[in-house]
């Protein structure tokens, strides 16, 4: 169960007895902020013991050990995540860029594509975690240095996956946003790292698994410190092989049920194919996703990792167009990042030089 305070009304000295007061009623009493606390025992005892305290707020019995993830009473519905001039889980963000970094001319030029269509932030990976050893893995270092120069040129925030955990510090001071990815979402060494950062995260769902373990794998990351937390469905593993992975929205409706963080969706993981991305993002949209991340590539043809499933740049204007109807079905608005399009000069000039 947890234990809610109201954070200002509330004395170090009332917080302090309220502690001793259920220290020796029940198990593993964790101080998790000056205002929330969480321990196992008997519930309705512990209630009864803090019934008199106007301090407290609440009492609650959770439905899973998740404390610091879970949709509480006297919590927001959503906790927004600031990524750049957007409030993921307040505004809908549409995070797009190519699957890898792979050189400056390719970074540079979908930069300037993503900027032009309006979405809120550039992701590109400089660590990539692949099935096999022998595909390209990346450009590492180089690659994070090519992303803080889009980053300065087009205003853009930059996302991109740590794989290692010893490489968070360097890509921590690289990037807005560190993605940690689905065959990661069970590292918990990682996880336990990315926590103690205060760079935002955004934390894919696993290949296989539950909604509960998504949520458990979170609280690493919450409890380590970092309230800035960011959950994305990506599609599981299924029977089904029509398509790369299943897009499970119906995981999206009861996140955002189950938990106060934001929650987007990756549509071009679970397609596969470009073909399929459009349709699966404004889906995305109309369940109530908080936004979408979208592998785009200038030229997918010739994409070093995932151009199958890479949407043309030139179609990125169009997929914004659409899903400002989407989010209106799901009663929401999609407002398109503005501004100059890039910071000093002319981008496609800079590619070039």
């Amino acid at each position: 169960m947890i234990v809610i305070m109201l954070s200002e009304a509330c004395a170090p000295v009332d917080r302090r007895r309220i502690i001793d007061t259920v220290q020796f009623a029940g198990t593993g009493l964790r101080v998790h902020t000056p205002a929330l606390l969480s321990l196992s025992g008997d519930h309705k005892k512990i209630a009864a013991l803090l019934a008199d305290e106007p301090c407290v707020l609440d009492v609650a019995k959770l439905p899973a050990a998740y404390p610091r993830s879970a949709r509480l009473k006297g919590r927001p519905r959503t906790t927004p995540v600031p990524l750049g001039n957007a409030d993921v889980g307040e505004d809908f963000t549409v995070i797009a860029g190519p699957c890898s970094v792979e050189n400056r001319s390719q970074l540079l030029t979908i930069a300037g594509a993503v900027k032009a269509a309006g979405a809120h932030a550039l992701r590109a990976g400089a660590f990539k975690p692949r099935t096999s050893p022998y595909s390209f893995h990346g450009l590492g270092v180089p690659g994070l240095r090519l992303l803080a120069e889009a980053r300065e040129l087009t205003g853009l925030p930059v996302v991109t996956e740590v794989v290692d955990v010893r490489d968070i510090e360097v890509v921590a001071e690289h990037v807005d946003m560190i993605q940690i990815g689905a065959r990661n979402m069970q590292n918990y060494t990682l996880l336990r790292e990315a926590g103690r950062t205060r760079v935002p995260v955004l934390m894919k769902r696993g290949l296989s698994a539950s909604v509960d373990e998504t949520l458990l794998a979170s609280e690493y990351l919450l409890d380590g410190g970092n309230e800035q937390v960011v959950l994305c469905e990506r599609g599981i593993r299924t029977f089904e092989s029509s398509y790369r992975f299943t897009l499970d929205l119906g995981a999206v409706a009861v996140l955002k049920e189950r938990t106060h963080l934001p929650v987007i969706v990756d549509p071009s993981h679970a397609a596969g194919a470009s073909g399929r991305v459009v349709p699966l993002a404004l889906a995305a949209a109309a369940v109530g996703a908080d936004g979408i991340i979208v592998e785009s590539h200038h030229d997918p043809a010739a994409a070093l990792c995932d151009g199958a499933q890479a949407l043309p740049v030139g179609d990125l204007p169009d997929l914004m167009s659409r899903l400002v109807h989407a989010c209106t079905a799901a009663g929401r608005s999609l407002r398109f990042e503005t501004g100059d399009q890039v910071r000093g000069g002319g981008l496609l000039d800079r590619v070039h030089s």
